[in-house]
């Protein structure tokens, strides 16, 4: 079957930490914030999480469970985070805090999705290999032929043969078999994005319109993602968007991140967290 990659929906202005912003952002102060887990995932690719490794919720996500709805329990993270950390999961090195919460609020009206992230970024990381950003925040949105994309959320890009995986291809970046994800990226750089790694991926940003910006006050960042409804399916009134958060603390790179697990948006409909109309 062949690979399609991961297609990319970055576009506009990176905006560098401290830059002032330029968008029409949603009055935030009348948007609720959910906290949402975000956490080390060490080296636990699809093939792992499908069962080539000892992941006691394979047989679950064989019945159609969620990766979420396993490991989140009452707002809870219910996982083994010292395993995450630990020689058995990460051969080269752990980062010091295993897992962090991320405060997330979206907003939408006629034109775009808003989302907001707001976090503490953690030092002690134990990989430092993207000298020019001390920080990145991503988002994810699968669309609805990614197989499994609701069940796992960012999982489905992740392989056992990509980049700074083990023994890998560092030429081979993420990737999903089938669909493709939206990718937003910010950057503390301020330098742009296009996620030409080693490999050509189509930019998609022209159709998307998105845009992202940060800042950071004291030790907390806050980053504002904006992406245009138009000619999306899958971002669109009345729905629920499945999503994945992904920071690179501390100058990481590659898998050396903190994410979290399949999250939900609902814009004018129930979700983890809930869009507020403007």
């Amino acid at each position: 079957m062949k690979r399609n990659l991961v297609s990319l929906a970055v576009f506009g202005a990176l905006i560098a930490t401290g830059a002032s912003s330029a968008l029409a952002a949603p009055d935030w102060s009348k948007v609720p914030k959910t906290d949402i887990h975000v956490f080390f995932p060490a080296v636990s690719p699809l093939e792992w999480v499908q069962g080539k490794g000892e992941h006691s919720g394979a047989s679950g996500l064989k019945k159609g469970e969620t990766c979420a709805g396993c490991h989140i329990e009452d707002g809870k993270l219910s996982l083994d985070v010292k395993r995450l950390l630990s020689k058995e999961m990460e051969p080269k090195a752990a980062p010091k805090v295993g897992t962090y919460m991320v405060g997330v609020q979206a907003a939408y009206d006629a034109t775009n999705l808003y989302v907001r992230l707001t976090f503490k970024a953690p030092t002690g990381g134990a990989d430092k290999s993207d000298k020019e950003n001390e920080v990145k925040a991503s988002i994810m949105f699968p669309n609805d032929k990614v197989p499994m994309g609701e069940q796992i959320g960012c999982w489905a890009t992740c392989h056992q043969d990509a980049r700074t995986m083990p023994g890998a291809d560092d030429k081979k970046t993420k990737y999903v078999k089938e669909g493709a994800f939206d990718l937003m990226q910010w950057r503390s750089s301020g330098k742009s994005f296009d996620g030409s790694v080693t490999d050509k991926r189509n930019m998609e940003g022209g159709k998307a319109g998105a845009t992202a910006e940060g800042s950071k006050s004291g030790d907390t960042y806050t980053v504002t993602f904006t992406r245009k409804l138009a000619g999306n399916a899958v971002l669109a009134a009345g729905k629920a968007v499945t999503f994945g958060v992904a920071i690179h603390a501390d100058h990481a790179g590659g898998r050396f991140h903190h994410v979290s697990f399949n999250e939900t948006i609902g814009l004018g409909t129930d979700g983890v967290v809930k869009a507020v109309k403007q």
